[in-house]
């Protein structure tokens, strides 16, 4: 119940956002950026990543990709990314569908600077075709994301 999980973590956090659910799917950033009308950059991708023996999330722009100099840097350890099981362990959420929200036990969340570039954008909400629109500041307020420049 991944969809469901981010319905009520909105409805318990931010009742004036709803989720956008549609025909198409928008598992990949083209197909979100095509099914939601915006720039793939619009598109805050999540991803899962390990650190040591940590999970944790970082939201970044639709084509920008980590740099692992810069994660390096911050973390001390190149960026290891969870396969597809491990991210539904971590997130609850199926890849495609993943997003800081609804999450089954806190995470730490990273949300790159390239995601200030928009007023608004447009996360993933649980599913392959969901997804909520927002600005970046709010979403990472709500998660309470740490800012990082993490990405190329």
């Amino acid at each position: 119940m991944s969809l469901e999980s981010v319905r009520q973590f909105l409805r318990d956090h931010a009742p004036d956002l709803s989720v956008i659910v549609t025909e198409a799917s928008s598992a990949t950033v083209a197909l979100a950026a095509e099914a939601h009308g915006v720039e793939q950059d619009q598109i805050a991708k999540t991803i899962c990543l390990r650190i040591g023996e940590d999970v944790v999330l970082v939201v970044a722009a639709g084509t920008k990709r980590l740099d692992n100099r810069k994660f390096k840097d911050r973390f001390g350890v190149k960026p290891r990314m969870l396969d597809a099981e491990a991210v539904v362990e971590a997130t609850s959420h199926p890849v495609g569908g993943v997003c800081p929200f609804g999450l089954p036990a806190p995470l730490k969340i990273y949300c790159d600077i390239s995601l200030k570039t928009w007023p608004e954008v447009v996360p993933a909400a649980g599913a392959t075709n969901a997804a909520v629109r927002i600005a970046p500041d709010r979403m990472a307020a709500l998660v309470d994301a740490e800012w990082a420049d993490l990405c190329q």
